[in-house]
């Protein structure tokens, strides 16, 4: 069997909470990998919670960051999420740092976390 364990890096993108506003996770350092994919996890939505998630992207890890264009993006994401599932959003994108955004339009809250999973790493085994 083939180890995926030693091939992948994980980070913590967004600490799992009841949000009750926007919030931006947080900045994922890509550099020694070429691929990421950014799990969703939510859990109960309050007074018709209306939440959406995109990724942005930046050259720098404390500023800068801009929305990720719909080209470099892959996901399962619906416009917006719904209680108790799980989503994915891949980043094909070409800056170093990447975020997860989770955007608030309306309702009261939303339980939501989110981890990173980077792959296809330039040195393997990954610690």
């Amino acid at each position: 069997m083939r180890d995926l364990y030693s091939n992948v890096g994980v980070s913590l993108a967004l600490a799992p909470a009841v949000q009750s506003a926007s919030v931006d996770g947080v900045a994922i350092d890509t550099l020694g990998f070429n691929s990421a994919a950014f799990t969703v996890n939510t859990g109960a939505i309050v007074s018709a919670g209306d939440f959406s998630v995109k990724l942005q992207e930046s050259d720098a890890s404390g500023s800068g960051f801009a929305d990720v264009a719909a080209g470099f993006v892959d996901t399962n994401a619906p416009a917006t999420l719904e209680a108790a599932s799980a989503y994915k959003l891949g980043y094909r994108g070409n800056k170093r740092y990447a975020r997860l955004v989770l955007t608030k339009a309306g309702g009261t809250s939303i339980a939501a976390g989110a981890s990173v999973v980077l792959g296809d790493p330039t040195e393997a085994p990954v610690a």
